[in-house]
């Protein structure tokens, strides 16, 4: 099959590393196109690839270049990956007859009129990560529950395993990574001020949270981590290319977000054996059991953080059986390969 892959953001994150996952896992047994807006994501795929502008959900040069390129390819799949593209493939598929495959990374709530046109009306099928990500959809009374495909995340841990072994200094004895975009909805906030609670009762001298990202809100949680008194106790990176070095020398793995589907950084943190400390966004419970594989707490109870924290911090022994289990898990349920076939499955049912 000839299937493409639409992605028009501005910046690289967790969704442009499911797409270019995906095109990989696809890669050989079908012929995969790529469409996208900036270089930051479009350099990264060695696939067939084509840059268009997507200055809107309904931009009406890239909506016909696109149609050009479908017609012209013979693409018999589209799949975008961003709100942005949702529509304009609608649009694109509807003209050509192509069959568009969305792919919804995060739990939402579908409320409007025009959502139901965009979502349900213009496409063949939506791909999500998570059980939870499909119940929410359901809950809207007019998506068909056949039309909707949980496929969970892959990590290609060969590649995880090659980039791994480049030198890092281990930033703190116990480190606690955190990775992701740096905004209000990845929760670093929420992560700050529970690792305060923390220190007031613990003053743990050899334990510290590096945040491994970039986003607009960096220098205001820099400024929240100097007003709790513990700046020396928080890192930031700012972006990294490869920040598999520091998820594997860290010890615990912070994944605080309000909102998620199921986070491709949570997943590499437990294959690099962390012991994750989790909000229950998303996928989350679908990905580890509860004090097994990881610790699951409540957004905005920063007690609970504060308490997660200790625990794992004053038993070291609890720390590596977790983070052991934590990768057994990800071995178990989410390799590269049964994404790749379970992507190429469900296309082929789209088409047949």
């Amino acid at each position: 099959m000839n299937i493409a892959f639409i992605n028009s953001a501005r910046t690289w994150g967790g969704t442009e590393k499911w797409t270019l996952m995906a095109a990989g896992a696809l890669t050989g047994e079908h012929d995969v196109t790529m469409f996208y807006r900036r270089p930051v994501v479009g350099d990264r795929f060695t696939t067939r690839k084509h840059r268009l502008p997507f200055l809107s959900h309904i931009d009406p040069y890239s909506l016909v270049r696109l149609i050009g390129h479908i017609k012209k390819e013979n693409i018999e799949i589209l799949i975008p990956t961003k709100r942005k593209d949702y529509m304009l493939c609608g649009l694109a598929g509807r003209i050509t007859g192509t069959p568009v495959i969305l792919r919804l990374g995060a739990d939402r709530q579908l409320k409007w009129p025009w959502q139901r046109f965009m979502y349900h009306t213009l496409t063949s099928g939506v791909i999500v990560n998570a059980e939870k990500i499909k119940r929410t959809l359901l809950t809207t009374g007019w998506f068909p529950e056949g039309k909707i495909r949980v496929i969970y995340n892959g990590l290609d841990t060969a590649q995880i395993d090659r980039k791994k072994t480049e030198p890092c200094t281990k930033p703190f004895p116990v480190t606690i990574a955190a990775l992701g975009r740096v905004t209000k909805n990845k929760g670093f906030d929420f992560l700050i001020r529970s690792f305060a609670h923390f220190q007031e009762t613990q003053q743990a001298e050899h334990i510290g949270i590096v945040i491994i990202g970039d986003g607009e809100d960096m220098q205001a949680f820099k400024e929240l981590a100097a007003s709790l008194g513990i700046a020396d106790k928080v890192i930031f990176t700012g972006f990294l290319k490869n920040p598999y070095p520091i998820l594997q020398a860290s010890d615990i793995f912070a994944m605080t977000s309000t909102n998620e589907g199921l986070p491709n950084a949570l997943l590499e943190a437990m294959y690099l054996h962390n012991a994750p400390i989790c909000t229950p966004a998303g996928g989350t419970e679908e990905a580890l059991d509860n004090h097994k594989e990881g610790i699951i707490v409540p957004y905005g109870n920063e007690q609970a953080l504060a308490t997660a924290i200790t625990e794992l911090y004053r038993d070291p022994e609890r720390r590596t059986t977790m983070a052991n289990q934590a990768h057994q898990r990800v071995l178990r349920q989410f390799s590269i390969e049964r994404m790749g076939k379970e992507l190429g499955r469900f296309c082929e049912e789209n088409t047949a």
